[in-house]
């Protein structure tokens, strides 16, 4: 099944597609997430927020339930509901199809490490489940939300690895890809 959705995801990665989805990324990192971090910092008061932070706690998330009060509260929620559905996407997009793009000119055909452009949907798959998480505590708040507020940390650390790990794949690829091209593959 993973080979079926990798194989998917490949015939996907066209040279246009890949192209298409590098600006749109680029797009959005010179021009939507300054914007929304300025937004977001205005409205909640704080420059800290769950999810760019790579390690916290359950404490330091409702710390900053608190610190946003009821409006900025409000305000990060909206923004997990809006602009953090569409920007997981958009990076998901980049990274499925710049590694699979690459990947089919860097390795052989068949091998296992083609599968490494389904990395980033784990990633995505995570950053989804740490808004959600805590979203539910920002709306509750005050009202403690245990097992939430303990598993949006973990949710936040491992959207942060499975990242990482997409961005190294990439750049290592990228390198692999440019050193057959120089000797000729």
């Amino acid at each position: 099944m993973l080979q079926r959705i990798s194989d998917r995801l490949h015939n996907l990665a066209t040279g246009w597609a890949t192209l298409a989805a590098i600006l749109v990324f680029a797009l959005f990192m010179v021009l939507v997430l300054p914007s929304m971090a300025a937004s977001s910092e205005a409205q909640t008061g704080s420059q800290e927020s769950p999810d760019t932070s790579i390690i916290y706690t359950a404490e330091d998330l409702y710390r900053m339930a608190q610190d946003y009060g009821e409006v900025g509260r409000q305000a990060y929620v909206r923004v997990r509901l809006t602009f953090d559905v569409i920007w997981p996407l958009v990076y998901c997009a980049f990274l499925v199809l710049t590694i699979g793009w690459l990947a089919r000119r860097a390795l052989p055909i068949g091998s296992r490490w083609q599968r490494a452009n389904l990395v980033p949907l784990l990633a995505v798959l995570f950053d989804y489940l740490e808004n959600l998480f805590a979203s539910v505590v920002m709306l509750r708040y005050p009202d403690p939300t245990p097992i939430l507020a303990l598993l949006a940390p973990w949710m936040t650390m491992v959207k942060w690895l499975f990242v990482g790990t997409s961005f190294g794949l990439l750049v290592v690829y990228a390198c692999i890809y440019v050193w057959r091209k120089l000797r000729g593959g």
